[in-house]
């Protein structure tokens, strides 16, 4: 071959690569109909515990040209160096996810509080002005909105009274404020809209027919929430919001209540978004890359697969991942599919993209089968050597017994591949479980702080002989029958794999299972593992 076709072959490739890339982002966000196809989180109250929620996932579609962005507060200065350092990573970032979201059609409003006067004859501020006046407009939507309701406010997550600086020693806050527009890194373009007014932007929106509103900027629990354009008063004027949550930062000093990081404060707000005034979606609808993610934010990032209905998992994973992210400062994300028997969208599981910057996943899920993309992704995930925590129904998570819809993957192999196992299904329902040491795991770190014997009310289930490659951890045994390993470990490869049989919705009650799994986490980490108390 010469060199003139080699080089027009290799350009040929690398535009086909191009291209394929491309498509495949524009896929993601983009149905047959050209609707946008988004994933949103919120977080359901249980029905017999209004203090603890269950995380939702809903595949929505919406219209792009019905659809539109309210960018809130990327200042090009703060009175505080260290938002302003996250503004400015933030930014480039965000100006993608506008860019890309501007092509499909959406409708960017740009709300730099404050300094709006600062595009006085651009055109995208006289459209903000020239608006009409909506027929509709709500009455408030001129001011702040500091809470949707006395119970938002009592649940409030962090303690921002000292104005949030997380900077040592803290910044000078105060007059005169810095911001004189917004960050020159997020284009604003001609067809665009520039305000900080409620009443021009419900203008905007009505004369656009626009009923769904994406909210990114910062900060989150300030501004983002409160102002007049912003979530509390879209949500509460019947607009179908939502925080694109990684696209979002906070004003949170991590030595105020309750005493974590910044970037779990962050979290913390979004969990309270997602519990008392809307959903949220992440930046990956339009780009098609996991969520963005702050350069020091060095937590170890926990991502659990949620997808079953025999063991309330979508209820007990939420309060265990909590756990994780307040005592031990670990960021944690369900990825929560049906809970549901049956029903077409009973092997659906969005998100798993995720995966490629986790640092370990936990799966708890039942008979599920998986898109191939969306295997793929598990699959390379374990590839590569990252670490493993199976619970309960995990051994049989991805054998559907033949019931996967077409098209779709299975890994019935999975137990005895990945986690040494041998499920061979369970003893009925009733005796009582008791667990205990198995013989040589004395000393084992993943059971400092478990105090044995302890019971269980989940049927034991059948899994011997394990794998010789297996380490047996703890026993459990009900009258008349064998014992059955109930926890133990493996390799995969280069994967520490941790597995539990127990995971009964009791179990997550009883705070010597709590400590197994938390050990475990720690140990699939190859980290430490937490001194108990």
């Amino acid at each position: 071959m010469n060199a003139r076709r080699f080089r027009t072959l290799t350009i040929a490739c690398i535009m086909l690569a191009g291209l394929s890339s491309a498509m495949s982002q524009v896929a993601y966000a983009t149905s047959s109909d050209g609707q946008i196809a988004l994933v949103t989180r919120s977080r359901v109250p249980l029905t017999d515990d209004a203090s603890r929620f269950r995380v939702v996932q809903k595949k929505v579609e919406w219209d792009p040209k019905q659809t539109a962005i309210i960018i809130c507060d990327m200042w090009d200065q703060h009175w505080c160096k260290g938002a302003t350092r996250r503004v400015a990573e933030l930014a480039p970032y965000m100006n993608d996810v506008v860019s890309k979201a501007r092509d499909r059609g959406v409708f960017i409003i740009h709300a730099p509080s404050g300094v709006v006067g600062a595009y006085g004859g651009k055109p995208a501020r006289k459209r903000a002005q020239e608006a009409p006046r909506a027929a509709n407009l709500p009455d408030g939507i001129d001011k702040w909105c500091n809470w949707i309701d006395e119970k938002e406010k009592a649940d409030y997550p962090i303690d921002q009274s000292d104005g949030g600086c997380d900077d040592q020693p803290p910044c000078k806050q105060g007059p005169p404020w810095p911001w004189k527009s917004q960050i020159a890194t997020i284009q604003i373009r001609d067809e665009d809209a520039i305000s900080d007014s409620g009443v021009e932007v419900w203008n905007l929106l009505e004369q656009r027919h626009i009923k769904n509103v994406i909210l990114m900027g910062v900060h989150a629990n300030m501004c983002v929430l409160g102002r007049p354009f912003g979530l509390r008063h879209m949500a509460m004027f019947g607009k179908n919001v939502v925080l694109m949550r990684d696209m979002t930062d906070t004003m949170y000093n991590s030595r105020m209540r309750p005493f974590v990081s910044h970037f779990t404060g962050t979290d913390l707000i979004v969990e309270h978004v997602e519990k008392y005034v809307c959903p949220t979606i992440t930046s990956m609808v339009f780009t098609g890359r996991p969520a963005f993610r702050f350069k020091n934010d060095t937590r170890p990032r926990v991502l659990f697969l949620s997808a079953e209905s025999e063991y309330g998992a979508a209820e007990t994973l939420p309060n265990f991942a909590h756990e994780l992210e307040l005592k031990y400062g670990l960021s944690c994300e369900i990825l929560q599919g049906s809970t549901a028997k049956s029903g077409s969208d009973r092997h659906e599981l969005a998100g798993l993209e995720a995966l490629a910057n986790a640092d370990l996943a936990v799966v708890f899920m039942r008979r599920r089968a998986l898109r191939p993309e969306q295997m793929k992704h598990f699959r390379d995930y374990l590839a590569g050597g990252k670490p493993l925590v199976g619970i309960r129904t995990a051994c049989h998570a991805f054998d559907t017994r033949g019931s996967a819809p077409p098209g779709y993957a299975e890994w019935p192999k999975f137990d005895p591949e990945v986690l040494g196992g041998n499920y061979h299904n369970h003893y009925g329902a009733g005796p009582k479980c008791t667990v205990t040491i198995a013989a040589g795991a004395e000393g084992n770190s993943i059971l400092a702080g478990v105090t044995l014997p302890f019971t269980t009310d989940g049927s034991l289930y059948r899994v011997s002989p394990l794998a010789e490659s297996t380490q047996k951890l703890l026993i459990g045994t009900i009258p008349d029958k064998d014992p059955e390993p109930v926890a133990w470990t493996n390799r995969y490869g280069r994967s520490r794999v941790f597995f539990t049989s127990l995971g009964h919705p009791d179990d997550f009650k009883n705070p010597s299972f709590r400590r197994l799994l938390i050990n475990a986490v720690f140990w699939a980490m190859n980290k430490p593992v937490p001194k108990p108390g």
